[in-house]
């Protein structure tokens, strides 16, 4: 069998879980993904499949599309609702406005930092499983491009917000 599979891919599970869960269905051992998505998020995870596996690298180079919450005034371990609470600020002082305003300098290439608790390989090994052990980790900032950011709602202090943007942005980081 050959070919590409849209997948909605719930929360609780990693990329590979569905690759796997995909592999042990089909029966068949050439199985990939194009694209990671966090184990906290859901969303369309493209899988290919056989001589579809040929095309994952052109499929993860093309845009990606996320709806977000953002809840202002607490920051994790993590930067997702699953780490430790490791701050927290006021944000009485944040008005939709305000928002709108910041949102684009966060447009166009830059650079980002990705989360220490992410799927990138450090020697070979997920940096979470690292950072978890209790390693000390240094990220180093990559290229991404936020090509637009919509605001869908806001009701203090979350921001329900549309994101584009390139491959290897992490929405955590933007958060």
């Amino acid at each position: 069998m050959d070919g590409i599979l849209n997948i909605n891919k719930a929360t609780g599970m990693t990329s590979h879980d569905v690759v796997a869960k995909i592999r042990n269905i089909l029966k068949q051992k050439r199985v990939g993904h194009a694209g990671t998505l966090d184990p906290a998020a859901s969303g369309v995870l493209p899988i290919c499949i056989g001589l579809g596996t040929r095309v994952a690298e052109y499929l993860s180079e093309s845009g990606k599309a996320y709806l977000a919450d953002i809840i202002f005034g607490i920051v994790t371990d993590t930067y997702d609702s699953e780490g430790s609470i490791i701050r927290t600020a006021s944000t009485a002082d944040l008005s939709l406005s305000g928002i709108e305003e910041a949102l684009q300098h966060f447009l166009g290439p830059q650079v980002q930092l990705p989360p220490r608790y992410s799927a990138i390989k450090i020697q070979g090994q997920p940096a979470y499983k690292r950072a978890r052990s209790g390693e000390e980790l240094t990220m180093t900032a990559r290229p991404i491009t936020i090509t637009s950011l919509k605001i869908l709602a806001w009701e203090p202090p979350r921001l329900t917000l549309a994101i584009e943007c390139s491959k290897g942005t992490y929405i955590r980081s933007l958060a």
